[in-house]
């Protein structure tokens, strides 16, 4: 570690006043946070632990005023978005780059002006961290601009071996990153940036200082209202999207690479849990909600009906222009075994584009995940080990 110098702390206030002045919830946010300078390996541009900012001189030397603001308050927005908190069984690299282009739409269009080489994509403007995670490529190619230290393990290090934790701005000089948060206080300061983020919206609100996008963000996360149906339409929407695709050809079309329009149609497949525990009722709302969401993004849908195996009548096929309905009577009620699901999955000639399983989540689950994208609509409060887990209101 080293003691920011007289520039750097000169240049810190000065963004952290504009930011007050001009954006003050972002400001109240960004005053929460130690600054910390340092030239380790571990932080080359910046860095946070959701306790304080960490930066490196040499970086914040390279950055004009307006680049400085955008870095505290990208900072500040991991820690208010709970972002430590909220990964869960996910890749941390994938999540740490799906925070990063969830928060930088924000700021960009707050008006703030980027360093460069962050990740942007306007695609996923307005979509969590949650969101855009499953439309990430699993090993993606890009790079988080900053570090994200909260559950970040120091290698070839214990906890035992890591150093304290030392808030001062004269730390000893160490080439370790900080401590990662421990279970007790990555949920006490879950709470605290909770409440840091209602202080900080309500007066920038009271002040007339609140931009729109901001204002929906903080009401979601204190208040989460935004129902399954519109998470499902924002997932199969992001998937049928006509695009180029400049995928390697096949041998007999030669060696160049030139992009060719994706088909609009995607293949869903959409399997429902006969276990006993989703109600007849349940079934024909969800079916019906698959319906009505198939046409408007162009899906094929194969629908599927498993308790401890596949139903005799699955599965169905529809195209986008067929209705989808539901079969008279159901067998079932048995145990749950999502395993026939994906078994079936595994053997079709192409893998689904997307699968939605609707489901309570008791049941035994796959040893190893799928290679397609998985969205499971959960009735009740089990977790999954895999894929995209979306809460039935």
């Amino acid at each position: 570690m080293q003691s920011a110098g007289d520039d750097d702390r000169a240049r810190i206030s000065a963004a952290r006043s504009r930011l007050i002045l001009d954006r003050p919830f972002l400001g109240a946010l960004v005053l929460r946070l130690p600054m910390q300078a340092t030239d380790a390996p571990w932080c080359p541009t910046t860095a946070t632990d959701a306790r304080q900012i960490y930066f490196n001189p040499k970086y914040f030397d390279s950055l004009s005023l307006s680049q400085i603001e955008f870095a505290l308050a990208h900072e500040a927005l991991h820690c208010a978005l709970a972002h430590f908190s909220r990964r869960q069984h996910r890749d941390k690299r994938r999540w740490d780059i799906a925070c990063d282009l969830a928060v930088n739409p924000l700021l960009i269009d707050d008006g703030l002006t980027p360093p460069p080489d962050v990740l942007y994509l306007p695609d996923y403007s307005g979509l969590s961290a949650e969101e855009i995670y499953p439309m990430l490529e699993d090993n993606p190619e890009e790079e988080p601009h900053d570090r994200h230290l909260y559950d970040a393990e120091p290698q070839g290090q214990s906890q035992s071996q890591r150093r304290p934790q030392d808030h001062s701005d004269h730390a000893a000089d160490t080439v370790l990153p900080p401590q990662a948060l421990n279970p007790t206080e990555r949920a006490q300061l879950e709470q605290q940036w909770l409440e840091r983020l209602a202080g900080a919206a309500q007066q920038a609100a009271q002040a007339g200082r609140l931009s729109g996008a901001l204002a929906r963000l903080v009401d979601h996360l204190i208040a989460p209202a935004l129902p399954w149906r519109n998470l499902l339409a924002r997932y199969m929407s992001m998937r049928s999207r006509d695009d180029f695709d400049y995928a390697r050809p096949g041998r007999r079309e030669g060696e160049a690479i030139l992009p060719a329009l994706r088909s609009g149609i995607i293949n869903v497949a959409v399997a429902v849990d006969t276990s006993g525990s989703i109600s007849t009722s349940e079934m024909s709302e969800f079916v019906s909600e698959v319906d009505a969401l198939k046409g408007q993004v162009k899906a094929r849908v194969s629908l599927v009906y498993c308790d401890a195996k596949l139903s005799p009548d699955s599965p169905q096929v529809f195209e986008p222009w067929e209705p989808l309905m539901a079969p008279a009577s159901l067998a079932g009620g048995g145990g749950t075994d999502f395993s026939p699901v994906f078994q079936w999955a595994d053997d079709m000639d192409s893998a689904p584009d997307l699968l939605i399983y609707f489901t309570d989540a008791k049941g035994r689950f796959p040893e190893t995940p799928p290679v397609f994208p998985v969205i499971w609509l959960v009735k009740g409060r089990e977790s999954v080990p895999f894929g995209e887990r979306i809460q039935l209101n």
